[in-house]
């Protein structure tokens, strides 16, 4: 076995993955910095550099090498092996051309199979390295004791066998995973590790055995001082075991007598799993070691912790306190007769009326999601119990009913979906999350599966409703009766009496906000009072039909007529501003569009800009905060809602748990933000509605803008507007320009997202998409004003405050595919193919058009100084045929598209 005085730090901080601050030095390639990095870690105790250049936007093959050749040329940091880590294999190939001496490779795997397996292996072997050997084959990733096992001792088998390879050059990582996550399935992960590190050093002599250290601590993310208390606890154990390597921040590492004791006997409870309830212990205990020490004792009044236990229970629900929650949970459930008498009484009498404050308006979203923190903590704690009694038993706990929830098929966003979710399980509702971007057969299998009470349908962007209406139809195929609740920013009541409704003769309910979800739900899971509900809908449905109808009635002017009411700009007497395109700026360098001529340099007339992990800490002072508050359903104006009489204080405490965050976000960086810029020559094409991207010189029509057109007869004197009329005409004699945009904070939030909702933190889940939706919209404020005052450089003086920015008083507009002045969505492909944007930003598009990650903006660029915003709304037959023969499409796809949009009712 491994003694602690022959184990392996291997230094982790020259990997761009895991180290922003590497990451940003070798994209700015200041090597000489980046060098510092490497000998930090060597002086700080490594005694192997892991070095890794995987990232989208570098070379990273080249910048392998010069970064190893630097190296070579650093006696005080060449003197440690080097390992070359990389997904790509000629990236590892091209590190081991450059390396000195002996060298290690991360990694092989056999989930390619044994061939590949094999081939890499050999060419390691003739390269002369050690090679990290990942549990992980065609079946999946090893996630238990037996399965590590089985998978090296099969590697090993083949390396031996096959290639004859050394057995000490063979390194295995068995995978460390995240322990204390609140998930079940996870609490032996430690143990799991550490038994099969001990079976595979008994049976497979003089291999070694690594693994990334700081995965096992990812639920503490934030809390560096238990963080660092977990890495040595967990060395502490693993290392007897066989543990002879790991991929560690070795500057960092506690020694394990002087934690103290309070803290390593929790940390020891959840990296052995000897208790059930040593996640919650370590979760209450590790609030005393934020910030890097154990915080002073609290002055708060204890005066409630003489009360009842049941009265106790209520307090801490209310105030959304977990501090108590196990050791009151756990008396409780010592003067219960069962287990589960404890749920459905006090803690459901405590939820309650935390309910009932929340639907009077006396408790606010933010502190119900605390809240459920405290029941969940405590349900947990009882749910071994409950098990139990259920064996002897027989009896299945009782809930208020099962509700399948999801975000439909396309549609990326779940903010508000996740917030339902919460508010549903603190009233005692079994929610199954499905997710995002779900198909619907995918729905509505999972709701026969778990003989669901309510479906739950959630999406944002505009094609999400006529998935919702395709949902219903299949259940009405279906022949189902299970009631359907609609949710989601562009869904409203009138959509879901028109449209949703008559699809499924099932209950249809639309749910405005999370207050409304609770009693809609409990009136849908009874059969009585569903009946009442529903025969009050369908006299409410059947007048929005009514009006709807009516509506449908508006007179349309003709296309043609339509064209000729167009917004008349006089353009003998303005110029539009010819670009100023920098060669580059604080943040960017200009390069050519992906259609323009490569070679015209500083000649060219068009430009783009790539905003590569853009400072957070830049876009902080510009959110625009009341968004924010009205996502955690607490409207009101920023900053007057801080000093509300009535949500005040509130307001207050999520705001600083905001700021809080963001510090986290910037300090750690958590997200990475990504831009991208193109400017192009542009003209309203002859049709008078799209809009031609064209060539540098203007001799070609490289792309084209496809546009809609108001249709709706206006008053005299109000123009039929399209985005088209901000744009020079061909026959004006007057050269113009487009600008197209997309913006990214969200790279990283989705696994946030997912580590927060596997530790039962709902709360800072919720935050993290909420700040990084609000960040994107800072990042595209910053940026419209950069190309203003930079870029385009039109109104190169502009000095407009926040407020004057948020309310839009600047020149020009940056209309977004999807929205009211040109809401059809596959104007983005247009945008993505112009700017390249998913190369440029990993912005991707869904099948819907939906952009992710969620937390996105992207759009055009108007300079003239009277653009402006306005909604298309409703048009008619021949607008609908004639759009789809620009786009080249039937009508038919034309109307799915143009769908919300059409004011009539389509031909069979």
């Amino acid at each position: 076995m491994t003694s602690a005085a022959n184990f392996i730090n291997i230094g982790e901080r020259t990997n761009v993955t895991g180290s922003k601050r590497f990451m940003r030095l070798i994209k700015e390639e200041q090597y000489d910095t980046a060098l510092d990095v490497a000998r930090a870690q060597v002086e700080n105790g490594a005694q192997v550099i892991d070095i890794n250049m995987d990232e989208g936007m570098l070379d990273s093959e080249a910048a392998m090498r010069k970064f190893l050749n630097l190296i070579a040329g650093e006696p005080d940091i060449a003197r440690v092996p080097i390992m070359v880590d990389s997904s790509k294999w000629e990236v590892i190939e091209a590190g081991l051309q450059c390396i000195q001496g002996k060298g290690m490779v991360n990694s092989i795997s056999l989930k390619e199979g044994e061939d590949a397996f094999l081939d890499k292996a050999q060419a390691c072997l003739d390269y002369g390295a050690a090679v990290v050997v990942m549990a992980f084959d065609e079946e999946g990733q090893a996630d238990n004791e037996d399965e590590r096992v089985r998978i090296a001792q099969r590697a090993y088998d083949l390396l031996r066998e096959k290639l004859d390879f050394p057995p000490e050059d063979i390194i295995f990582d068995l995978n460390i995973f995240a322990i204390a996550t609140g998930i079940e399935e996870h609490n032996n992960y430690g143990v799991d590790f550490i038994e099969a590190t001990r079976r595979v050093r008994q049976a497979m002599p003089h291999v070694h055995v690594s693994g990334g250290l700081s995965n096992v601590s990812f639920s503490f993310r934030g809390n560096e001082r238990v963080r660092q208390a977990m890495h040595s606890v967990f060395l502490y154990h693993a290392i007897p075991a066989g543990l002879d390597m790991a991929i560690v921040n070795a500057g960092q590492l506690e020694v394990y007598d002087d934690i103290p004791a309070e803290l390593r006997d929790a940390c020891e409870d959840v990296v052995l799993n000897r208790r059930d309830d040593a996640t919650e212990r370590l979760l209450e205990l590790a609030e005393q070691y934020k910030g890097g020490g154990k915080k002073a004792e609290s002055k708060e009044d204890l005066a409630w912790r003489e009360w009842e236990v049941t009265d106790r229970l209520e307090h801490a629900l209310v105030k959304g306190i977990d501090t108590y929650a196990v050791d009151d949970t756990e008396e409780a459930r010592q003067k219960a007769d069962k287990p589960l008498e404890v749920i459905e009484g006090p803690l459901m009498d405590g939820m309650n009326v935390v309910g009932d404050l929340f639907g009077a308006g006396k408790m606010f979203l933010p502190q119900v999601v605390k809240s459920a923190r405290v029941m969940k903590k405590a349900v947990g704690h009882l749910i071994p119990y409950i098990e139990e009694e259920k064996k002897k038993s027989g009896d299945a706990s009782k809930n208020n009913g099962t509700i399948i929830m999801a975000t439909v098929k396309g549609d990326v966003h779940d903010i508000g979906k996740n917030i339902v979710s919460v508010v549903l399980q603190c009233n005692n509702f079994e929610v199954i999350d499905l997710g995002v971007m779900q198909p619907m057969n995918d729905i509505l299998d999972a709701a026969e599966k778990h003989n669901a009470d309510v479906i739950g349908l959630s999406g944002l962007i505009t094609p999400s409703l006529d998935e919702m209406v395709n949902v219903a139809a299949e259940m009405q195929r279906r022949k189902m009766t299970t009631p359907l609740l609609i949710g989601g920013a562009t869904t409203s009541r009138a959509h879901t009496a028109v449209k949703i409704d008559p699809a499924y003769d099932g209950a249809v309910m639309w749910v405005k906000d999370a207050s409304r979800s609770v009693p809609v739900a409990s009136k849908m899971v009874s059969k009585e009072a569903r009946e009442k509900l529903v025969e009050e809908l369908r006299e409410d449905y059947d007048k929005m039909r009514e009006r709807h109808a009516a509506k449908r009635q508006t007179k349309f002017l003709t296309l043609e007529d339509a064209r000729a009411n167009r917004v008349q700009l006089d353009w003998a007497d303005y110029t539009p501003p010819a670009p100023k395109l920098p060669a580059e700026t604080a943040y960017a360098k200009r390069q050519p569009l992906p259609h323009a001529d490569q070679d015209a340099g500083d000649d060219a007339v068009s430009g783009l800009y790539v905003l590569d992990d853009f400072p957070i800490s830049e876009l902080i002072e510009t959110i625009d905060w009341t968004p924010f508050f009205m996502s955690w359903e607490m409207k009101g104006r920023y900053p007057d809602i801080l000093n509300d009489p009535h949500k005040g204080k509130e307001a207050r405490k999520l705001f600083d748990d905001a700021q809080a965050m963001l510090k986290q976000i910037v300090d750690e960086h958590w997200l990475t933000a990504r831009g991208v810029v193109g400017i192009c020559p542009a003209r309203t094409a002859d049709n008078l509605d799209d809009i031609e991207v064209l060539s540098d010189d203007r001799s070609e029509v490289v792309s084209v803008i496809h546009q809609l057109r108001q249709q709706a007869e206006h008053r005299e004197g109000v123009p039929n507007r399209c985005l088209s009329d901000f744009v020079a005409p061909a026959d004006s004699g007057r050269d113009d320009w487009i600008g197209c945009f997309a913006v990214t904070t969200g790279l990283g939030a989705p696994e946030l997202v997912e580590q927060f909702k596997q530790a039962n933190d709902d709360y800072n889940a919720i935050m993290v998409e909420a700040l990084a939706d609000r960040l994107a919209e800072s990042f595209a404020e910053w940026l419209h004003k950069h190309v203003r005052t930079e870029i385009w450089g039109h109104v190169p003086d502009e000095g407009l405050s926040n407020d004057e920015l948020i309310a839009e008083k600047y020149q020009g507009i940056r209309p977004a595919p999807g929205y009211p002045a040109c809401p059809e969505h596959t104007g983005k492909d247009t945008l993505w193919d112009m700017a390249n944007v998913e190369a440029n930003t990993g912005i991707q598009l869904t099948e819907s058009r939906a952009m992710w990650p969620g937390a996105a903006v992207s759009g055009w660029y108007f300079s003239h100084p009277e653009s402006r915003y306005f909604v298309v709304g409703r048009v008619a037959k021949d607008q609908v045929r004639d759009y789809a023969e620009r786009k080249g499409w039937d009508v038919e796809t034309a109307e799915k598209w143009v769908g919300p949009n059409l004011g009539y009712e389509p031909e069979a």
